[in-house]
């Protein structure tokens, strides 16, 4: 590559590690500083915006000292910060090398605009670069890895970005012009809404299992993500690396971005995550531009460059904290995306609308083609789903854990399935909540996925707060069939749902159903725990039952005698008082295992583990 792209390849490179960083930043904003909804929302937002305002100063920085000095010291901490996390032992040093690391990104970008007039391709092939590597991982960062093929990817990743960054700054490029601005604006825009609807892999997974026959509105174990992913990644490189065919398309491109964010706020994923594909990488092409005819380079227009960057990374911040804060102040967000799609579609429209590419064809055309077929070849790395067999004999006993994941996270703010696995290892059923499967918020890993496969079990997943969060189960056993219902809030802010699967013991049914109520606030969730168990005992019909969860409610409120109103036994009830929360000084009863009468409980305990902010509750159900 000659040397007036190598800023192109730096950018590209140093996107997908800003990426990583913020995979970490995120996540750890929620469960260390924010201490699981313990901190207040109003609180942690200002928290996290503080940070992205902060680097407003960056600009004036990037002027004073020079864009090649400032880009080079945040490269080489962004950098240095991305390795760090890595080998970081979680808590507190964690949360503040990833706020270090976000400053350093936020310094670099800026550095980076004011050196920069044409990003376009740069951000295009990082955010297409970084989600086909995160599909490639099966949605599990590198940053969260250790051992040789982890640490190795890493420091090749680090290594490059630094050798781009270094020998960009050392050839020069030709001054850059007073144009770029409306690209960089979008910056942080296009960042959101690809992590979260267009180029997010663990959203194309959770997508591929819907519809199947006997689970309505369910989500079941699939392989079948390649096609629309690696479509996904087609279509938004395409858009924003290649002149439209048609003048209508420039326009176009606009609209199939909105539609794409109204279809994700509808719960409509793949259509949404294809249309926003295209219509971001359309609207990104649109900023494009070359500068006018008789453009004179100055001072001034990089450092408006630098400001437009950050303050895109303030919008990014904002609509992140905005669309993720409804679940705890209780207000509608399908707007966010929505907005954030208005915003780029202006800017977009803003301007003139296109002009050739400086990256060559033949760069562009094998970029494409690589990143492409690397996505539909990703899932050939991975485990495929774990089938089931129907078993010749009723099993005597079913063995039955339910555990509040927290999104696998552990006490100590890292991302550790294995823990989560360890801790289940055994169970034939397994009742999960607060399961995500692609929150940006979290990093956009699918836990449920990457659980399912070390456990080696089948799941059947429904969606409660949103299409990518809520419950599942998980069982050695083939699931018949399956249905939920929604659970009406009753003053709750995040959305619950009953999830009722019929499992085949051979020759006999089991039903089980796992919920995760959620109290509206200073009250018991009577409501919520009265419609559960109707549901319950409807979806069994007569059939043995198996209902559990975190049901946020101690064995003497109301909402627990609810379920036993219903004619349900506690199956805990032999081990009580059996704590479960928080995970490290266990202090209240609130994950809960109840069956239907004629069923045994024995050997009910709680292990000890701090791979989630509960302890899981193990239960061994004898069959009459």
């Amino acid at each position: 590559m000659r040397h007036r792209h190598l800023p192109t390849l730096a950018l590209a490179l140093g996107v997908a590690v800003f990426l990583d960083v913020l995979r970490v930043w995120l996540p750890s904003v929620i469960t260390l500083f924010g201490r699981a909804a313990e901190t207040p929302a109003e609180l942690l937002g200002a928290f996290a915006l503080g940070w992205f305002l902060l680097a407003l100063a960056a600009p004036t920085l990037v002027r004073r000292l020079g864009a090649r000095p400032v880009g080079l010291a945040a490269a080489g901490v962004l950098a240095a910060v991305r390795l760090a996390l890595t080998a970081a032992p979680g808590g507190s040093a964690q949360l503040w090398l990833a706020c270090a690391g976000l400053l350093a990104g936020l310094t670099w970008l800026a550095a980076t605009a004011a050196r920069v007039d044409r990003p376009v391709p740069g951000l295009a092939l990082g955010l297409a670069g970084a989600a086909v590597g995160h599909a490639l991982l099966g949605t599990e960062d590198l940053v969260w890895r250790g051992g040789a093929l982890g640490w190795t990817l890493s420091v090749l990743l680090v290594l490059a970005f630094l050798a781009a960054e270094v020998w960009a700054g050392r050839q020069g490029s030709p001054p850059a012009s007073a144009g770029g601005r409306r690209a960089w604006l979008l910056c942080g825009p296009a960042l959101l809404l690809a992590n979260q609807i267009a180029l997010a892999p663990a959203v194309w997974a959770a997508s591929s299992g819907a519809g199947a026959a006997g689970f309505p509105g369910l989500f079941r174990a699939s392989g079948g993500v390649a096609p629309w992913g690696a479509s996904a990644v087609a279509l938004f490189l395409l858009a924003a690396l290649f002149r439209p065919p048609t003048r209508a398309a420039r326009v176009l491109w606009p609209v199939a971005l909105l539609a794409g964010a109204v279809l994700f706020a509808a719960g409509w994923l793949v259509p949404a995550y294809l249309l926003t594909a295209a219509g971001l990488g359309g609207c990104l092409a649109r900023t494009d531009t070359a500068p006018p005819d008789g453009d004179v380079p100055d001072g001034r227009a990089a450092a408006r460059r630098g400001r437009a960057a950050v303050v895109g990374m303030v919008v990014f911040a904002a609509a992140t904290v905005a669309y993720y804060a409804a679940y705890d102040l209780g207000y509608p967000n399908g707007w966010v995306p929505v907005g954030t799609a208005v915003l780029v579609a202006l800017v977009a429209l803003a301007g003139p609308s296109w002009s050739p590419s400086e990256l060559p064809g033949r760069v562009r055309r094998w970029s494409v083609l690589v990143l492409v077929l690397s996505t539909a070849l990703g899932p050939a790395f991975h485990r495929t789903p774990p089938s089931t067999s129907r078993p010749g004999v009723a099993p005597a006993t079913v063995r039955v854990a339910a555990y509040n994941i927290r999104m696998g996270f552990g006490l100590d703010g890292r991302l550790d399935l294995d823990a989560a696995a360890r801790a289940l290892r055994g169970a034939d059923v397994v009742l999960l909540s607060e399961v995500d499967r692609g929150w940006w918020l979290n990093g956009g890993h699918d836990t449920l996925a990457l659980l399912a496969a070390r456990l080696r079990m089948p799941y059947v997943f429904a969606p409660a707060a949103d299409p990518v969060w809520g419950d599942a189960v998980l069982s050695r056993f083939p699931a018949r069939s399956g249905r939920t219902r929604p659970l009406a809030a009753h003053g709750a802010p995040t959305g619950a749902q009953a999830l009722g699967v019929t499992l085949d013991l051979g020759g006999r049914d089991l039903a089980v159903v796992v919920t995760h109520l959620q109290p509206p606030p200073g009250r018991d969730p009577v409501e919520q725990a009265r419609e559960a168990a109707a549901f319950a005992r409807g979806y069994a019909a007569g059939r043995p039952l198996v209902l559990g969860g975190d049901l946020n409610t101690e064995p003497d409120d109301p909402a627990f005698a609810e379920f036993l109103r219903a004619g349900l036994v506690d199956a805990l009830a032999a081990a009580r008082p059996l704590r479960t929360s928080p995970a490290d000084d266990p202090r209240t009863e609130i994950d809960h295992v109840f069956v239907s009468p004629g069923l045994t409980a024995a050997e009910a305990r709680a292990p000890r583990t701090e791979a989630s902010d509960h302890l899981p509750v193990r239960v061994t159900v004898a069959l009459p």
